[in-house]
């Protein structure tokens, strides 16, 4: 089983993200997870990757040509692919892996997040997707996915197409049992 996981090119102020990057690629280990990811060496997606390399575990980096020219390139992935764009990258990940965990991060890693929970919620992809809330760091993005189920925005259906922990193995193993729902429900039958 591979395991896609969006999270910052940075590290955060805060040492407990590269901690927590560790964690979860040895919580990934453990359940004989291999890693898809943007295919970087910088930020907590670098120490993810190394992480799991160093246990043995293969991992399949993604990237845009535009960044693979760049130094921050992990160039000892298991597998490196190169892509023509961003939006490339994003389908090529979400086809290799059969869940998604998103990290602490930002833009880019909201990008993703919400690119693969439209995907899912209009049946392009069943892949479980799990934000880990490490600290509360998202704690304001789910009280925004709230407010927009109480705005009648979301359904209450596809709020629950991200699952939420703020421990990692929790998630993992919550991830693991598969889908949130069936992939056959159509998000457009209530307009």
């Amino acid at each position: 089983m591979n395991v896609l996981v969006f999270c910052g090119s940075r590290s955060g102020v805060d040492p407990t993200y590269t901690e927590l990057a560790r964690t979860v690629g040895s919580a990934l280990s453990t359940h004989h997870c291999g890693l898809v990811c943007g295919g970087g060496s910088v930020g907590l997606m670098g120490v993810l990757a190394s992480t799991m390399l160093k246990l043995g575990a293969p991992v399949i980096g993604v990237i845009p040509t535009f960044l693979a020219t760049s130094e921050v390139m992990l160039a000892d992935c298991t597998e490196l692919i190169e892509v023509p764009s961003m939006h490339i990258r994003k389908q090529v990940m979400i086809d290799r892996c059969d869940a998604i965990i998103a990290m602490p991060g930002a833009y880019g890693t909201l990008d993703e997040l919400f690119e693969a929970l439209t995907w899912l919620q209009l049946g392009l992809h069943d892949r479980p997707i799990g934000i880990l809330n490490h600290q509360g760091f998202y704690e304001p993005l789910i009280q925004q996915l709230d407010r927009m189920v109480e705005a009648g925005f979301l359904t209450v259906h596809n709020r629950r197409l991200v699952m939420v922990e703020s421990q990692p193995e929790l998630l993992i193993e919550s991830l693991l049992r598969g889908p949130t729902r069936p992939v056959s429900e159509s998000v457009l039958k209530k307009t």
